[in-house]
Parts: C-alpha cells; structure tokens; sequence
C-alpha cells in the first residue's frame, strides 16, 4: 500500500539537458514524471520550469543512448520506454550544417537535424533552386578527401579563410515547412534560357528568398578554374579500390542526420548520386544544371572517371569556353521575345491539327516504325581469333536488329536476330582515325554476349548509334527522341573534328588562363613527358614549345568548334559528353561473392549491376535491373541477394562499406525508374522508403 506521503501515480525522477542555444552552457533539469505522461506534457513541464520566454517550437527530445528522436508527442513514456536512467536532451531540430556542393563552394544553412535525408536534402535543394532533389544526397567526406589539403595546410604559416556563402535565413531555418524555392510549377521560366541569368519577369521573387540574385549567380555560375598547383593537392583515386572508398560515406535517407552521428556545423558534401537526370530544362534548372556541369568536370580534372586524350582536350575546350564565358562582365542575352511557351506551342499545334490543318510539326504516324537497313561491319569476339570484320546487310526495325549475308537474302532468314531492349551500348569512336564504332553488350541469362559494329562515316554512325541507344531503353525510332539523339551524336563528333591551326597563333596570345587547369595532372604531366623525349632526342625548337602552349594550342584547336556556343548548352554539352563516356554513372564498391575466395568489385549504374576484377578492372558478369526479380538483405549476415530472371541469383557481402548503401542504390535507381513528365513534382516518398529502406 502507498501511504499519502507517496505519488499515487508512481512518479519518478527523470533529468534532461537542455540545449538553448541563447546560453552558452548546457544545464540539467529535474522533472517529476510518471510512464503515462504524453512526451508533449514533458516538454510543457520543461519549458514552465526552464521559466525562459522564447519560442520553442522547434525543440525536442533526443534520447542519446538509443540515438533517436522522440517526436511522436501523443506516445507516453512507457510506450517509448522510457526510465529513470534514460538520458534525455531538449535541443532544437534544426541547425547550422555546411556543404561544400559540387562547385566546391562552402555553403552554411539551417538544416533538420530530425527529418530523414531524404526529406532533409528535399528542403535543402529548395532553398538552393535545384528541383529534382531525388537525384542527390549527402556523402560524408572520407579521410582521403582531406589527406592531401592538410599536407599542404601544414606548409602555409597563414591559415587560409574559406569565403563561404551564409544562408542562415533559409526558409529550413524554423520549423515551419520550406517554401517551394524559386522554382515555379507552372510553365513561367525563371532563368534565361542561353544565359543561366534570372528572367526579369521573376527577379521579385529572390526578395523573400536568403538565395539573392548575387548568391544565385555564385550557385548558377561556373567559379574561376583552380590552379595546377591546387589541382595536384587535390585528391585523386588512383584505381578502383581507392573508387570504392569514396562512396562509402553515402547517408542513410531513411535516417535523420543525427541518428547518423552528424554534428552541428559539420561538413558534408551535397552530390548528384544517382545519375539519372530527368528533365534538365534551362528555363528552370540553371543552378542544377551548372551544379551537374561541376560535378562533372571535377569527376574528368580528379580522373574519378577513364576518357581518352582526345575527349580530355574536348572536355577542355569546353571548359575554357565556359569559363570564359561566367567570368566575362556583360553576358549577352539571346532570349526572344518571340519564343513560345511550350504549352502554347502544343495548344497551336492541337488547334491546328483539330481544324484539319497542317502544323509546323505535323504529327508522326504512331503506326509507321522507321527502319534502319544498310551494309554494317560485324565483329564477334571468341577466343584465339584476331579481331577481323566482316560485312553484312543488316536491317534495324521495332527494338531489334537483324542481318543477313546480302541485301538479296533480306526477304529470307537472317543470319541472325537480336532484341537490343535492354543491351549496354557503348560508343567506340577515333574520329582522327576515322573509325566509328558500336559496341553492344546483350544480356543473356549467365551474363552477356558481346559484339562489335562498324560504321563508313559519321552520318551512319550517328543513325545507328541512335537507334541502339533507344531501343536499349525500349523505345523505337518512331519515337520524338530519335532525331535529336541523332543530331547530338554528329554535334559532338564535330566537336572531335581538328581544324588547322592557322588562327591559333593569335588566339594563343589571348589565352589568359593556364591551359593545364582544364586537364588532368596526368594528362598534364603526360605532355611534360613527350617534351622531354624531345629534348633528348635533340628535336628543334618548334617542336620543344611549352608543354603550356602545346596544351594551349590542342586546346584552342578543339575550342574553335564550340566557339559559337551559348553559355548554358555548352555546360548541357560537357553534360553529354560526360554520359557518352564507357564508365559514365558507375559507382564502385569493395564486395566479396558467395562461395568466392577473393575480393572484386561492384559496378551499380543506372541501369545494370557489373561484376569487376578488383586486380584488372576486367568486366565479368553484368546483370540488368529489367531483369531483377526481387532484391532483399540479410540484416544478421550483412548479405545482399538478389534474384533475376530465369532463375539466375547472385549474393555478396560489402567490405567497403555498409550493405544498406549498395541496397539503397538499387532501390533509388529502380524508384527513379517509374518518374514521368505525367506526373507533377510531388514524389511518392513511401514509395522511395519501402524500395530503399529495407528492415534492421
């Protein structure tokens, strides 16, 4: 029995610090509470005792030895399990977080500390004007990224002040919801369309925004190239491994950032991480846009990503182009007054075609599939042969390619039928050596089958190109995407034309940036080599020029076909020539199979799973996403498995990093997957959490 001296409802001493940011220290409170007590009634108790007039709205408990939130204010105690010895801190959810973004500028904002990634990165990208904030996520930086800056930090006597962007009034600042930034859901662009500049019509709207038009040029503008000095201190992932390490600071999305053990003021890195970019429109995404370009470029200068010498020098012209474009003062503005909305423009064309007229762009007839038939070389590699072609007629129709020994047998059996819905194709292309080649990675139940096509010209490589890449995402040649795919292939092998140097004399003069900014250090240092051959082969002295003004020279050669471009399509551009590339979007990690001796690594890109020799980077085994028929993780073995078509199925344990990233990859690629112009921005967040979440 309980006499009257004690609490008749059991009460209990329960101590929580408060985290007030107004006072510099934090202190202990003593609450008398009870397990039937609402948390909502411990924090009113709190707040009448701490007896200090402010608002605490966005504060709430955070229990700290089982590392979560306790923000369901109807549940009691008792369904918490909470006790007397639980430790307990009142502290707001928001706070000061920096991200250094994909232009390496350092930008400090208010963040929740309480929301899942996901959600936190979706406000995140609202303050910033990036729509789509599906396509990004925060990667905690490893000891790598720093090792080299810290060397070079202990030589400098003066410590070096990093001029960082403050957005501490965004919109994420209380804990109100974020406003939905400065992109419009209506068809009212925001930013010029050739000059990345904010539309006159919308300037008013970067009033009530902490993203003014000064700190949107800073995020929508490419920064001045870095020197090769710094360049060299940067770090560099010398092979796959050192790849693999990288992304293993990826973020929980299904996590809050301090259930992840993620300080305030701490620095992350804010990343496009899946790469799967839809709908890049100008109008709208100048910031997104010039974010995707540095992410980019940095991915080329650092070598994250293999391309050869002759797609680096194209990387760099662009890249001087561009930079000389951002930094120049009057940036000129080609917007028309005539340009058509594109909702108009669709009403015209329907109001045309209703009427019985004939439009601009008359409509394509949906029943009439485009056919491709032309005379291909073909080559199939098997063991102990040398790689020789052989001619065939081949016929390109629907999503399949057919070929035949002649074009007289076309009526009859070909010599072979392939369905390309679901291939890898890829590029295999020396415009200086004239070859223009395809080659095509066709899935089969144990891997795939590969095969090499070669085309005459660039005209016919560009069709066929084209109509591979398409009909490896399911679609035909009837498609609207078909001829603009056709004429961005011929645009960048122009790109790759070299012109004579007749006007390079001068235009070498002008050139006022180091040329070994927009390369590599090892493309760098590979041009100081042949330099130095030279010299010891006693060459004369037009050959010993500068490896500067060697780089200079091959650089404003290729320069002068993207000379003429805009500002916003020649980032659209290197953005292109990014995806053109063989290892475009993979991301590695260190992962050891079921029943395998060794460890080897995990390539997982938008669209298919790869099997690599960790030792030479050798390909082994791809599987396709289209083929997968569940995926699932043993949480007690820390075992990914996942099951494909006809009845192939692999596992694997992850040793670079946790086996919830590799499975959340998965899950966000297949999410990304289902997205629609139909559809309005509003994502299917449970969607994302079931497919990536998985359960601990």
């Amino acid at each position: 029995m309980l006499s009257s001296t004690d609490f008749t409802s059991a009460s209990w001493e329960l101590v929580v610090r408060v985290d007030n940011p107004s006072e510099e220290e934090q202190k202990d409170v003593t609450l008398r509470v009870s397990g039937d007590l609402h948390v909502g009634g411990v924090m009113l108790k709190l707040v009448e005792q701490i007896n200090i007039s402010q608002d605490w709205s966005d504060f709430a408990l955070w229990w700290e030895q089982k590392r979560f939130w306790l923000l369901k204010t109807h549940w009691t105690l008792d369904k918490y399990g909470v006790q007397a010895d639980a430790k307990l801190l009142f502290t707001p959810q928001h706070k000061m977080l920096r991200l250094r973004l994909p232009n390496l500028k350092m930008v400090r904002l208010r963040v929740s500390f309480s929301a899942v990634v996901f959600k936190a990165v979706s406000d995140i990208c609202k303050t910033l004007n990036i729509r789509r904030s599906e396509e990004l996520s925060l990667l905690k930086p490893s000891g790598d990224y720093f090792k080299k800056k810290k060397k070079k930090d202990k030589n400098n006597k003066e410590p070096v002040i990093e001029d960082i962007l403050n957005l501490e009034s965004s919109p994420t600042a209380s804990g109100s919801p974020a406003s939905p930034g400065l992109y419009s859901k209506t068809m009212t662009p925001i930013y010029d369309p050739i000059s990345g500049t904010p539309a006159s019509s919308t300037m008013t709207w970067f009033s009530d925004s902490p993203l003014t038009e000064q700190n949107c040029s800073i995020l929508a503008f490419s920064q001045p190239p870095q020197s090769p000095e710094a360049l060299a201190d940067m770090y560099q992932p010398r092979s796959l491994i050192d790849k693999a390490k990288l992304n293993a600071g990826w973020l929980d999305s299904s996590r809050s950032l301090m259930e992840q053990g993620i300080h305030e003021d701490e620095q992350l890195l804010l990343r496009f991480k899946y790469y799967s970019f839809f709908d890049l429109n100008p109008k709208y995404d100048a910031v997104r846009i010039n974010q995707l370009y540095e992410q980019a470029r940095w991915a080329i200068l650092l070598e994250e990503i293999d391309c050869t010498e002759e797609e680096m020098l194209i990387f760099a012209a662009l890249q001087y182009h561009i930079s000389k474009l951002s930094l120049s003062a009057e940036v000129q503005d080609f917007t028309s007054e005539s340009e058509v909305d594109e909702i108009e423009a669709a009403l015209s064309n329907l109001e045309v075609t209703l009427e019985g007229g004939k439009a601009d762009s008359p409509l394509e007839d949906i029943t009439d599939i485009p056919t491709l038939a032309d005379n291909l070389k073909l080559f199939r590699p098997k063991k102990l042969l040398l790689k020789a072609f052989k001619q065939y007629w081949f016929v390109f129709k629907d999503t399949s390619i057919a070929y035949f020994k002649n074009k007289e047998l076309e009526q009859g059996e070909p010599v072979e039928k392939l369905n390309l819905r679901g291939c890898e194709v890829v590029p295999d292309v020396n415009v200086a050596g004239r070859k223009f080649g395809i080659k095509l990675l066709i899935p089969v139940a144990d891997g795939m089958n590969e095969m090499y096509l070669r085309c005459d010209h660039e005209n016919q490589y560009a069709q066929w190109m084209a109509a591979c890449t398409l009909a490896s995402k399911g679609k035909t040649m009837a498609d609207s995407s078909y001829q603009p795919e056709v004429l961005n292939i011929l645009s960048f092998l122009r790109m790759k034309n070299r012109n004579s140097a007749s006007q390079l004399t001068s235009s070498l003069e002008n050139m006022d940036v180091n040329p070994e900014c927009f390369v590599s250090p090892r493309c760098a240092k590979k041009h100081k080599s042949k330099q130095d051959d030279y010299r010891a082969a006693g060459a004369c002295e037009e050959r010993l020029m500068s490896v500067s003004a060697q780089l200079a020279a091959r650089i404003l050669e290729a320069h002068q076909n993207v000379a003429q471009m805009p500002l916003v399509e020649a980032k659209l551009r290197f953005i292109q020539a990014w995806q053109s590339l063989p290892e475009f979007g993979l991301t590695y990690y260190l992962v050891r199979f079921k029943g395998s001796k060794k460890d080897e690594i995990l390539g997982v890109s938008y669209n298919r799973l790869i099997k690599i020799d960790a030792a030479t980077g050798i390909p082994m085994t791809t599987w396709r996403f289209t083929n997968i028929k569940q995926w699932n993780v043993n949480w007690e073995t820390r075992q990914v498995v996942i099951e494909f078509d006809q009845n192939v199925s692999t596992a694997f344990t992850c040793l670079s990093a946790d086996c919830k990233i590799v499975h959340e990859y998965i899950g966000g690629y297949i999410f990304l997957s289902t997205r629609s112009k139909d559809q309005n921005e509003t994502l299917d967040e449970d969607l994302f959490h079931k497919l990536t979440g998985g359960q601990d």
